[in-house]
C-alpha cells in the first residue's frame, strides 16, 4: 500500500530545494506517492503556510501524511516535531505554528513527539536544510511503517504563537478580518458562510460591496467587486477578471463588516 503524501513549503521552484527534499522523503519510502500543495508560500510566511496547510487537508483521506516546512527559525532552538492529529493523519515540520491549524481541523493533537533520534535523520545535516536533513527522511519513516513513538521523545503540546482570530459580533452584525490573499487576489476572511444573513453588504477598507451573496464571478461586470461564499466556506471578496487585493488597496488583516440589507 503506498502512502499518501502532501508537501507544503516556501522553497519555490527556482532553486532544487523541493527536488532534494522528496528525495530524501523517497530514498526512505519509494513507494509513498507525494502531493504538491505548494512551494509558494511567501518566504518566512509561517501565518500564511499555516492557513494553506489548514485548507488543505480535510481533502486528504484520514491517515494522510502531511510534510511542511516554512521554517525561518531552521537551526535554531526551535524543536523539529512530528505529530498525529486525532484523525489519524500524520505531520512533519517545525514546532512554529505552522501545523497547529490544520492539527485542529482534524480534530486536534492526539500524539506528538520531538525529532530527536538520529538514526531517522538523513545521511547529511547541515543547520539551514531540515527539509531534507530531519524532516523529509522522517517524514518517509512514516511513510515506512515505522510508528511515531520511535522517532523521539514524547511531547504533550506543540509551539502555537499564533491562532486564527475567530468572527465576531457588533450590534449583531457578522464582523472578521482577511486572513489570507490568494494568487488571484481575492480576499479570504475568517468570516464562515453558516454566519451571513441571507442578503447582505460588506465593508473593508474604503469599499462597500452591495447585493451579496454573488453566486459567481460573472454576476458582476468584469472589474467590479463581490462577496461569495468560497471553497473553504468562508466569505470571500473579489473583483472579477481581477485583483481585489490590487483593486481595493487591501491586505491580510484588513477588518471586514456584514451589514443585512432588506
Amino acid at each position: 500500500m503506498s502512502y499518501l503524501v502532501s508537501l507544503l513549503s516556501d522553497f519555490g521552484q527556482t532553486d532544487t530545494y523541493v527536488g532534494q527534499m522528496k528525495a530524501a522523503l523517497l530514498r526512505v519510502a519509494p513507494g509513498a506517492l507525494l502531493v504538491d500543495l505548494t512551494h509558494a508560500v511567501p518566504p518566512q510566511d509561517v501565518r500564511a503556510g499555516a492557513f494553506l496547510l489548514w485548507s488543505a487537508v480535510e481533502s486528504f483521506p484520514p491517515g494522510s501524511l502531511h510534510l511542511a516546512v516554512v521554517d525561518p527559525g531552521v537551526g535554531s532552538t526551535r524543536r523539529e516535531v512530528a505529530a498525529r492529529a486525532r484523525r489519524g493523519d500524520l505531520f512533519v515540520g517545525p514546532d512554529n505554528g505552522l501545523m497547529v491549524p490544520a492539527i485542529e481541523q482534524l480534530g486536534g493533537l492526539a500524539a506528538a513527539v520531538e525529532l530527536n533520534e538520529p538514526a531517522y535523520w538523513g545521511p547529511r545535516q547541515s543547520r539551514t536544510f531540515h527539509g531534507r536533513d530531519v524532516f523529509a527522511p522522517a517524514a518517509g519513516h512514516l511513510a515506512a511503517g515505522v510508528p511515531l513513538e520511535r522517532l523521539g521523545s514524547p511531547l504533550q503540546h506543540l509551539e502555537a504563537p499564533f491562532s486564527f482570530p475567530p468572527p465576531t459580533e457588533e450590534e449583531g452584525r457578522p464582523m472578521g478580518e482577511v486572513l489570507h490573499v490568494d494568487t488571484y487576489g481575492n480576499l479570504i476572511t475568517n468570516i464562515p458562510g453558516a454566519l451571513l444573513p441571507a442578503r447582505f453588504q460588506v465593508r473593508l477598507g474604503a469599499a462597500v460591496i452591495k447585493n451579496a451573496p454573488h453566486a459567481h464571478y460573472q454576476t458582476v461586470a468584469p472589474g467590479e467587486p463581490l462577496a461569495l461564499v468560497g471553497s473553504t466556506g468562508l466569505l470571500e471578496v473579489s473583483v472579477r477578471d481581477g485583483s481585489a487585493a490590487e483593486v481595493l488597496g487591501v491586505r491580510r488583516g484588513e477588518r471586514v463588516h456584514v451589514v443585512p440589507e432588506m
